[in-house]
């Protein structure tokens, strides 16, 4: 029953699966996009971020064992990055504790650790509330996937990644139709059409991923097995338990990574 929840969830169209109430989210400044890939050779912004926080924790861990020397190396870095986000989106300069992060400056040289610690507590307050607000966002719209610039050879002509799903789905939800229709010829047909989509959305994946793991572990040695153990089931008349299976291993989990963050990433933009 489970599996069979799960590939109707995957052969539903997105837009009928809801939740009551209503989420609003906030698009992010469009400055903030020149310091991410492609518009930047590196993804400035995430590394700025990466270095706020370890930077958070440091000052926290030499602070606790009142170690001044340290506390005020690590310091200095922290208000440094910080002050760094007024300057490359200065949009949410009105949003940053700047006049805290000189009084963490100024206590740390001086050794006050309860006034550093005040600081602290002021800055990371603001982190949060950007974070609370933005990040879920910035994360889909810049380290989310874009397959717009994917494709597919099909039949002799380049086939949009869109389309090409949703070919497949089709072929998916043929196998199920005939198999409750008791018709296995036609079942075994649609099943003929998922093994060749399956192995041309196989070679797809390293578009993205230069590691054969990646489509190993989705469309790889285990999902060819529950092909075949498919074919078995349909001529036995009892499909439904390996098609469920099989759309969990070479449809849900791949979705769970991509396809959940790109849907998000495509309603925001």
């Amino acid at each position: 029953m489970r599996y069979l929840f799960i590939f109707l969830l995957l052969t539903l169209p997105f837009s009928t699966i809801y939740a009551e109430g209503q989420i609003t989210l906030e698009k992010p400044p469009a400055s903030l996009k020149q310091w991410y890939k492609p518009e930047n050779k590196r993804n400035v912004w995430h590394h700025n971020m990466f270095k706020l926080r370890r930077e958070i924790q440091a000052v926290n861990e030499y602070m606790a064992v009142k170690d001044q020397p340290h506390t005020e190396k690590w310091a200095i870095r922290l208000v440094t990055h910080y002050r760094k986000i007024a300057e490359m989106v200065p949009e949410w300069r009105d949003e940053l504790e700047l006049e805290w992060a000189d009084k963490l400056e100024a206590a740390a040289k001086q050794g006050e650790f309860e006034a550093l610690g005040k600081a602290l507590k002021k800055m990371q307050s603001s982190c949060k509330g950007c974070h609370s607000d933005y990040r879920a966002q910035v994360a889909a719209i810049y380290r989310g996937p874009d397959f717009s610039k994917v494709s597919v050879e099909l039949d002799g002509k380049e086939t949009s990644y869109l389309d090409f799903m949703k070919i497949l789905m089709r072929d998916v939800n043929r196998i199920k139709i005939a198999a409750e229709d008791d018709d296995k010829a036609r079942a075994q047909a649609a099943l003929k059409d998922v093994r060749s989509g399956i192995s041309i959305l196989r070679s797809s994946c390293d578009s993205c991923h230069k590691e054969p793991q990646a489509k190993e572990y989705y469309l790889g040695k285990k999902t060819r097995k529950l092909l075949d153990e498919l074919q078995t089931g349909i001529d036995k008349g009892d499909s439904g338990h390996s098609l469920g299976i099989l759309a969990v291993q070479a449809c849900a989990h791949c979705h769970g990574s991509h396809r959940i963050v790109y849907d998000l990433k495509a309603e925001i933009e």
